[in-house]
């Protein structure tokens, strides 16, 4: 049995037998990740603009044409319904890739209910991960030296067979990477062809995102570690809302933008079994928060998890416990994510 992950309400496999191979092979080699469950919405029209400012709390005005820009989406009382990441095709063009959730269709309603001049579809566009410390290497092979110039949360379309696509120096992890918007489904095997045979002396593998890699980054999961109960400021996601005009849940959003509870990294003491659920955080018997993800560190020697802690309780320092199944754990907050 290999290990692999859940995404997208995917099952995401890789070729390691555990955790722990797979966790260290991305942090000193390199991975190919099939993400083509991170879908894309495609939003494009004379009103494109209009439309992204009605649903971002993040102001796009100062977005370059080569930018990448990580954006809260929320609901008319700031909740989130999702954490995407936008992409700029051109002015009047964007790409909205989304994590888990039906993003596609509040993005097509308001754009019918408003009578719109744009289209919102989803586009044959399915996402390639190239992900570790060797990934330049790999990505020069493939694409040319022109891989390496790209900044962070920056793309170049880059030229693959009689194609090109987006390449964007980004991924769900720390240890740097890729992401390849592969446009056009025939062209997904030649390309993962290519990086499986240009970085065989590189120790190029199948994998998929690290829970243990992820949670040491502070990497958070759409729908697990947040969801439409939470704000952008209650995940840590404050700076970028930053949107001077009006936009849909602007008002509630800014009514909970002194959060009650908060995001933060919690270090657990003893052994713990795997999670299945949020586990409640208590202090002298009484909850004040609970344990999203929780994973052992085998960098770090202890356990590492995501919390969701209340205000009174959330100061690097603070000793907690952990009601796992197996019983309660002593834990301690975090001043920061291990990585």
């Amino acid at each position: 049995m290999s290990v692999c992950t859940v995404y997208n309400r995917m099952i995401l496999p890789s070729v390691f037998a555990g955790q722990e191979e797979d966790y260290k092979h991305l942090k000193s080699h390199v991975q190919v990740w099939d993400v083509a469950c991170e879908r894309q919405v495609a939003v494009q029209g004379r009103d494109a603009r209009r439309l992204l400012d009605l649903i971002s709390p993040r102001d796009l005005d100062k977005m370059a044409d080569d930018q990448c820009y990580y954006m809260p989406a929320i609901d008319r009382d700031g909740g989130m319904l999702n954490d995407p990441v936008l992409v700029k095709l051109a002015e009047d063009h964007f790409w909205i890739s989304v994590a888990d959730s039906d993003y596609l269709h509040y993005v097509l309603g308001i754009a019918d209910a408003l009578s719109m001049d744009v289209r919102v579809w989803e586009p044959d566009v399915s996402p390639l991960a190239v992900q570790g410390p060797k990934s330049d290497d790999l990505m020069a092979r493939v694409f040319g030296e022109e891989a390496r110039a790209i900044k962070f949360f920056r793309y170049k379309r880059l030229a693959f067979q009689d194609t090109n696509f987006v390449v964007a120096r980004s991924g769900y992890s720390k240890q740097g990477g890729f992401e390849i918007y592969v446009e056009g489904g025939q062209y997904g095997m030649p390309l993962w062809d290519a990086l499986m045979a240009a970085g065989a002396d590189l120790g190029v593998r199948a994998g998929c995102p690290s829970t243990m890699e992820r949670v040491e980054g502070g990497l958070l999961s759409y729908g697990n570690d947040m969801t439409r109960d939470n704000t952008p400021f209650e995940c840590g996601l404050g700076k970028f809302v930053n949107s001077p005009k009006d936009y849909i849940g602007k008002a509630g959003l800014l009514a909970r933008s002194e959060p009650i509870q908060q995001i933060r990294p919690i270090e657990i003491s003893g052994d713990i079994p795997p999670i299945t659920a949020a586990w409640p955080v208590t202090v002298g018997g009484k909850v004040v928060g609970q344990v999203t993800t929780a994973t052992w560190s085998p960098d770090f020697k202890t356990n590492v998890s995501i919390g969701m802690v209340d205000k009174d309780h959330w100061d690097a320092g603070t000793a907690l416990e952990v009601q796992t199944p197996i019983g309660p754990r002593a834990a301690v907050i975090k001043d920061k994510f291990w990585i």
